[in-house]
């Protein structure tokens, strides 16, 4: 199986609750299909660049899987056929890194690294 990052951004009327119950359904969607998740990560609301459907927010929600490149576009079709999805990335990757990502570190981790290469 292929290692993946998924990021999809969900329209901004949404509840915490059902942004979150969004990822537990496309989760389980890569499940089904004999893939698993490493990670999943609520991001939050964020501005977006640009509108997109009259929406200038967005719910972001991050995954890392381990999936067969069938169960995965079985996800991703069923992201776009969705009304709450705004926009959907896959990348495949080589390794996963360790630890959250890079949005949700803190920020005074980032300034002491900042600070260290000074």
């Amino acid at each position: 199986m292929a290692l993946y990052e998924h990021v999809f951004i969900a329209r901004q009327d949404l509840s915490h609750a059902q942004a979150e119950g969004l990822m537990e359904h496309f989760g389980n969607v890569l499940k089904e299909n004999g893939g698993s998740l490493v990670l999943r990560e609520y991001w939050g609301l964020k501005t977006l660049a640009y509108k997109i459907n009259k929406n200038r927010k967005g719910h972001y929600g991050f995954f890392r899987s381990d999936a067969p490149a069938p169960a995965v576009k079985e996800m991703e079709r069923q992201m776009r056929f969705h009304e709450d999805v705004l926009r959907v990335l896959t990348t495949r990757v080589d390794e996963h890194s360790d630890g959250p990502s890079i949005m949700m570190q803190s920020k005074s981790s980032h300034k002491d690294r900042h600070r260290s290469r000074r």
